[in-house]
């Protein structure tokens, strides 16, 4: 057994095959995979081998979309047959909503590039005749999918990796993990069958690996308590059962019809397919509950949990109801296995948090599906320094250090039983909340707050009646205009027109500073520096040359830097901050970094009497000026009074208005919240969320991380040239400026339907052409029609061009706008007073 390798796999399930096999295609001859037992013995082996094509997140369809391609490959690079069946996949519906929900889903397959088809109920029955169809609206077939045998794509992938090279050794357990300083020592034990359970022996080695990724499924816990780090990666109970052969299925088959599809009746929380004249039937039910929160024992192997059929009676017979032949069939078989689950249901895909060369691929609940993608873009990850998609969405680091094994059972139990709800993309689920809250949740809960789940922080979505119920938001949810948008209307006018605030506490801020401070984040950052009370908009690359954070700068001191980023992002920021640092800090001096984000609280006021409600209540000598732009001039920084609250005021605002952002001391922002709601009454201040803000900043053109910023772009793609000092040198120029421009983002205004405006999420044509995705979209109170930012390509990224967007499966006319149609002189953001 070899005991030096370039990279070492932990863990022998379809992911963690894929990864190796990928790794040595990408390049790397010294791959080895380590697997406690056997290849598939996890929950490998027990998966029903479905693959979803894909869903509403970007990444995860690309992720989908290649697995379902390379496994279509196994058999003639191997001579092993995958089990592919290409029978397709049929998303029904019984409701409008749920056709909503699916024109959304095909919208986003279209940027991808993902084959769909509509069908009707006449249709569904003409072609699958044992399907009642009587109480259908409709379907979307992907023809292009199906199922496959889990045990055998992966052996397949398992005997790919090994004529690359892959040294793959079974029964051998990672039992620790240390880091060097160069490399990481693993220290493995063989393991034996001993009375039908798997224990360890006294052999022991070392293995040392340049790179370490733990694909250990269920054993996650295990993996992270090895590693010092958290994450909530924890299996829940599925379950699904094989029924014997239906009569009138195995006529159907005999009379040379094709097989079914995999029947999906997502309003039933189930999933239907053939198997061998019968049918299996899978559930995504209700109470399920988490398993192994604190490890997998050690007597459980390739193992079951007791079947708990009353659970899935509700499922079972909406099965009779879809196929009603198959009541004649008894129960065959019978699987209730642990499949691992995230909070959000998106695996953990990337670096471990504070480790160096240490991957995590963790959290797959949809891991046969997922295995071919992964492997791929996360050795494009470890070989190359980057995706060719954006993989922020699959981060580790999306999960801070407040999250608990409690957040994440119940959560990754609530995630189970949404599988096959409505994902309205406003929805917010409500298990575990509220977690972290700002000192002035319960004021703003009192004052008819709608909340929404950041990072763990409670931040108001939009302000519904004071007096509403329980169920006000559950009911507001649509995939058209919900019952939400008129306040959010108001709330975007009431900024336009008057004075609005919004708690921004949620922002991650950092403290940078030291003899080395400055310049680290002159090479760190792509924006020249602001000086002394001034604060700038700039960028942290990639090594690739993409925008990896935004950062508002705020220049403190000479050597001393407050740095405001993206709220849903702080430990995935710090982490990229703070290793930075520990790179360059031996050669340009002593750099400190504070995590400050619970430390100050954020207020943002804007609107044209922005600036009269702050006069209310301001102290200085004089007050008639301390405001003004002579004194406080727009994008610079004052530390002022708020009655006897000091402040960090920033004249700054991500909604296009004049405005200040108010950092305060977070134990005594009650105090400044009073303060600012009284002094506001008289000028009609009015309480905003983000919904409207996010309207807002569209219709000034404000890119956003996650959305518009991301490690698929770089800042000039991003058309952000202001912001980008080409005189200097920093991480990552070289790379931007051999990239080029292979799309350009772009502001649109749309002509779209009366009932609906875009969520950021939909193809652009051109033509007949595919041309480029919206990343953003909303309601422009200022032009009263749909808003949209997204990617096109650069030849059409002209003011004026003609476009049409795929909204509710029509195209609608968009137009490409100058940047900032809203005040694109600034002139409302500078006036004085």
């Amino acid at each position: 057994m070899k005991t030096q390798v370039k990279a070492l796999v932990v863990g022998g399930g379809a992911v963690g095959t894929s990864i190796a096999y990928h790794l040595a295609r990408a390049g790397w001859d010294d791959v080895m995979l380590l697997e406690r037992d056997e290849l598939t013995s996890g929950s490998t082996w027990h998966a029903a081998g479905l693959l979803p094509y894909f869903n509403m997140s970007y990444a995860t369809t690309h992720i989908h979309d290649y697995s379902i391609r390379f496994y279509k490959t196994l058999e003639e690079e191997t001579g092993l047959n995958a089990g592919f069946a290409v029978v397709g996949n049929l998303r029904m519906a019984q409701t409008q909503e749920r056709m909503d929900e699916y024109m959304l889903y095909a919208s986003t397959a279209e940027t991808c590039g993902v084959p769909y088809q509509w069908m009707t109920p006449d249709e569904i029955k003409a072609k699958w005749p044992l399907i009642r169809t009587d109480d259908l609206k409709g379907a979307l077939y992907h023809h292009t999918d199906g199922y496959i045998n889990p045990a055998d794509v992966t052996m397949a992938m398992a005997k790919g990796a090994r004529q690359r090279g892959v040294m793959i050794e079974r029964k051998w357990q990672a039992d620790a993990f240390h880091w060097n300083g160069t490399h990481w020592e693993v220290t493995a034990t063989k393991m034996a069958e001993k009375g039908g359970n798997l224990v360890p022996t006294e052999e022991q080695v070392v293995i040392t690996a340049e790179h370490v990724v733990t694909a250990s499924g269920n054993h996650a816990q295990r993996t992270a308590k090895m590693l010092g780090i958290k994450m909530p990666a924890i299996p829940v109970e599925h379950q699904f059962i094989v029924m014997d052969q239906d009569p009138e299925l195995v006529k159907f088959r005999a009379e040379g019809n094709v097989e079914h599809p995999v029947i999906r009746d997502a309003d039933a929380q189930s999933y239907v397919r053939e198997e061998r004249g019968g049918w299996i039937l899978g559930v995504y039910e209700k109470n399920a509950p988490a398993r192994f929160e604190y490890g997998v024992p050690d007597s459980f192997r390739a193992d079951l949990f007791q079947l708990d059929l009353e659970r899935i009676e509700e499922q079972y017979m909406a099965m009779i109801h879809r196929v009603p032949s198959c009541e004649q069939s008894g129960l065959k078989d019978d699987f209730n296995g642990p499949i691992c689950y995230t909070p959000d249901g998106n695996p953990l895909v990337g670096p471990a948090p504070g480790l160096r060369n240490m991957w995590l691929a963790e959290g797959f609940s949809f891991g046969i599906t997922a295995a071919g993608g992964t492997g791929y873009y996360l050795a494009q990850l470890m070989v190359e320094g980057e995706a060719e998609i954006d993989m922020a969405s699959l981060d580790p680091k999306r999960y801070g250090d407040w999250m608990t094994t409690e957040f994440a059972a119940r959560k990754n139990e609530e995630c189970y039983d949404h599988v096959y709800i409505l994902h309205h993309p406003d929805e917010e689920r409500p298990a575990c909340r509220p977690l972290r809250t700002s000192p002035a949740y319960d004021r703003q809960a009192m004052r008819g707050a709608q909340f929404g789940f950041v990072n763990g922080w409670e931040r108001p979505n939009y302000f519904g009646p004071q007096d509403a119920p329980d169920t006000f938001d559950h009911d507001a949810r649509s995939f058209r205009r919900g019952g939400w948008w008129q306040y959010a209307v108001d709330e975007a006018k009431a900024i336009r027109e008057g004075v609005g605030l919004i708690d921004a506490t949620a922002f991650t801020k950092h403290l940078v500073k030291g003899p080395g401070a400055t310049q680290f984040l002159d090479w760190f950052t792509c924006n020249k520096l602001p000086n002394v009370g001034r604060i700038n908009l700039t960028y942290a690359l990639t090594g690739h040359g993409t925008t990896r954070t935004e950062y508002t700068i705020v220049r403190l001191a000479q050597d001393e830097y407050y740095l405001v980023s993206a709220g849903a992002w702080t430990a995935y920021d710090a982490d990229y901050l703070r290793k930075a640092i520990e790179d360059k800090a031996p050669e340009l001096g002593y750099i400190e970094c504070h995590d400050v984000t619970t430390q100050w609280g954020v207020f943002a006021i804007a609107g044209p009497k922005s600036r009269d409600v702050l006069n209310e209540i301001v102290k200085d000598a004089d007050p008639a000026t301390v405001l003004s732009n002579k004194r406080f001039p727009w994008l610079t920084m004052r530390n002022i009074e708020l009655g006897m609250c000091p402040v960090r005021a920033i004249r700054v605002a991500y909604t296009g208005e004049l405005g200040w952002e108010l950092h305060h001391p977070i134990e005594m922002q009650n105090y400044l919240f009073d303060q600012l709601e009284k002094a506001g009454e008289k000028h009609g201040m009015k309480l905003v969320g983000a919904r409207a803000q996010n309207w807002l900043r569209q219709e000034k053109s404000y890119r956003a991380f996650g959305t518009e910023l991301g490690r698929d772009a770089t800042p000039l793609e991003a058309d952000l040239p202001r912001f980008v000092d080409l005189s200097k040198d920093f991480h990552g120029k070289a790379k931007m400026e051999e990239i080029g421009m292979r799309s350009k983002c772009v502001t649109l205004l749309i002509d779209g339907p009366e009932d609906a405006d875009p969520w950021g999420r939909e193809v652009l044509y051109h033509g007949e052409t595919r041309v480029g995705r919206l990343t953003s979209g909303g309601y422009s109170v200022a032009f009263g029609k749909s808003i949209g930012m997204g990617y096109v390509t650069p030849d059409l990224a002209v003011k004026g061009t003609r476009l049409k967007v795929k909204m509710l499966d029509q195209l609608w006319d968009a137009e490409i706008v100058e940047d900032s149609p809203y005040d694109p002189k600034n002139e409302r953001i500078r006036i004085d007073g």
